[in-house]
């Protein structure tokens, strides 16, 4: 057991040293857009829609992502988490964001397709992405996550009266509530009307439906553009009329 464990702490840290060799090391990411570190971490943020489409902007981040989806931890604390009633409700709670809608339309930057593009021209991509099914420590979790506690718990879990309690008030709890009292908010299809304008929404695309793109493009239709190197000055505005005098006390 203890060397198949060491094989595959050696196999794994080879794998990583390779991976993207020949790539800059990627600045620290924001703490919105970090890697999860936990499987809990993962499932939290699959589940949150303004969140769950970042592993598919960035070949990068998609390695990471499949070593946690193949990962048996990561499976059972998202069965765990789909028992419990908040997990729903956050995820309903999401689909009425606008972030939701700009976490998809990001997809429409090009630059998106040129890293999917670059990525597919890098054997380190692959060997990164191939790292975790020629792991035997993968294979080994899978085999043991019958006997894993957590798996055993969730079992159990579906004989505790008190899920069940939790799924029969879940529509009484504040969160539920909130949820279903925002289409009746103004200021939610107002956020989402300004979502949908935002040129920051589409990326480098944006750029098409904003105004002030078009700025310099409308001053080619300028007189002044023209007359200015020849030394027409526009002529002046007339001056405002001065105002009459008081008349003089008597």
């Amino acid at each position: 057991m203890q060397i198949a464990k060491l094989t595959a702490a050696m196999i794994a840290a080879t794998v990583s040293s390779v991976a993207f060799a020949n790539g800059s090391a990627p600045a620290a990411a924001p703490a919105a857009t970090a890697t999860p570190t936990s499987a809990d971490a993962w499932v939290a943020k699959m589940t949150d829609p303004t969140q769950n489409a970042s592993a598919f902007k960035d070949p990068k981040t998609f390695v990471p992502w499949m070593t946690a989806v193949t990962d048996p931890a990561t499976s059972i604390a998202m069965a765990n988490a789909m028992m419990n009633p908040n997990t729903s409700l956050r995820f309903m709670a999401g689909m009425m964001n606008p972030a939701t809608f700009q976490n998809y339309m990001q997809f429409m930057d090009p630059a998106v397709s040129m890293k999917w593009m670059g990525a597919a021209m890098d054997p380190n991509f692959y060997t990164a992405a191939m790292a975790p099914f020629i792991n035997p420590n993968l294979y080994m979790k899978w085999m043991m996550s019958p006997m894993d506690p957590r798996l055993l718990n969730m079992g159990m879990q579906t004989m505790n009266p008190g899920m069940y309690a939790n799924w029969m008030t879940a529509p009484m709890q504040p969160q539920a509530m909130n949820a279903m009292m925002a289409p009746m908010n103004p200021a939610l299809y107002t956020n989402w009307m300004n979502a949908a304008v935002n040129p920051q929404t589409y990326g480098p695309m944006g750029a098409m439906i904003d105004p002030n793109a078009y700025g310099n493009v409308m001053n080619a239709f300028n007189p002044a553009m023209f007359l200015a190197p020849m030394g027409v000055v526009a002529p002046a505005a007339a001056p405002a009329p001065t105002a009459a005098p008081a008349p003089a006390a008597k």
